[in-house]
């Protein structure tokens, strides 16, 4: 059984994740001490359980000390049990984040799945619902799993009741590798100012400001009035769809936060991106780590790394020893880093 510092790296809950998640594609038992060291609340919170619980049912694990405020916990998995799933948060926490604990197990399970999941959809230090279908999953597709997600209600924090579906058909054998070097020609870019039960003037100066410090034209940059969510939230997402790949950025609106600002710290992202010719964004190479780790190959060109992105690293070749994460920077001060995944 490995033992994982839960205060290595960050030192948070995308050690618990990645665990869980590897832990089933390998078969490995872990334990898990120190969770969440790195956070001013230590242990597990119930997003964290939830997912916990999630990789339990998938897996057909065995599962002792997890609970609410644990700081530490065993996981012994057993069989992954592909088919219906339906996972719910119970409150505003990630329930994409749980996607991300179960999904690559069940990339290369033995039958098709769909899963269920609910809670927060477009939470801050989450990627929402968008990021993950039209970022994330079509580079799945591109290793040869098919996904398909569908958004039923966003859920914002702190009401959460977001609901979605996931459809998985795996991989008839392996994940292929893949090389993302360059993103191509822009096809197409699109500003979205979304509000939930909030007044739509909040969005609309979202959308003025996100079009005054990107300078795009207006038919680039629209406002969403959401009447589904159980609860008020607002967001401001921009994708940008290249030839070879869609990169997908966001932020979040809380109370005291004026909507302006809302709208620079998403354009202030995508301009960062923008500026350089590299195709993954910093939240997307932290996602890709996984996946690339189990095809036991790839390579693609980023920003610099985020302390998620190097944690993650460390948690993947903690469970794949045979595997290794080259995270180095092109040349000495440059803004472009490369990730290589190779095994020996």
């Amino acid at each position: 059984m490995l033992t994982i510092d839960g205060s290595m790296g960050e030192g948070g809950g995308q050690v618990v994740r990645s665990s869980l998640a590897l832990s089933l594609v390998t078969g490995t038992p872990f334990r898990i001490d120190k969770v969440r060291a790195g956070r001013k609340r230590p242990g597990l919170m119930r997003q964290h359980l939830t997912a916990v619980q999630a990789a339990a049912a998938v897996g057909g694990a065995r599962v002792t000390g997890a609970e609410i405020g644990a700081q530490c916990f065993t996981f012994e998995p057993g069989a992954v049990q592909a088919g219906e799933h339906r996972f719910a948060v119970g409150t505003a926490g990630s329930a994409t984040l749980v996607l991300q604990t179960v999904l690559p197990a069940l990339l290369v399970a033995g039958g098709p799945s769909r899963l269920t999941l609910e809670g927060g959809t477009h939470n801050p230090m989450a990627p929402p619902f968008d990021f993950i279908a039209e970022a994330f999953l079509p580079l799945i597709a591109r290793m040869g799993a098919r996904c398909t997600a569908t958004l039923e209600r966003p859920g914002f924090y702190p009401a959460g009741g977001g609901r979605f579906t996931v459809e998985v058909t795996p991989v008839a054998e392996e994940l292929i590798p893949f090389a993302l070097l360059e993103r191509g020609e822009v096809k197409r870019r699109e500003a979205r100012a979304l509000v939930a039960h909030l007044p739509r003037s909040i969005a609309e100066r979202e959308a003025r400001k996100v079009r005054d410090l990107l300078n795009w034209p207006e038919d680039e940059v629209r406002t969403d009035l959401d009447r589904s969510s159980t609860g008020p939230g607002n967001c401001v997402i921009v994708k940008i769809g290249s030839e070879y790949v869609t990169e997908v950025f966001s932020s979040f609106g809380t109370k005291g936060i004026k909507a302006e600002n809302v709208a620079k710290a998403a354009a202030d992202e995508v301009k960062r991106y923008i500026a350089t010719d590299v195709p993954v964004g910093v939240h997307l190479a932290d996602q890709l780590l996984i996946p690339l780790a189990m095809a036991g190959a790839g390579r693609f060109r980023t920003l610099a790394p985020t302390r998620h992105t190097l944690t993650n690293a460390e948690v993947v070749q903690t469970f794949l020893p045979h595997v290794h994460i080259d995270i180095t920077q092109e040349e000495e001060g440059a803004r472009t880093w490369s990730v290589r995944v190779h095994s020996s």
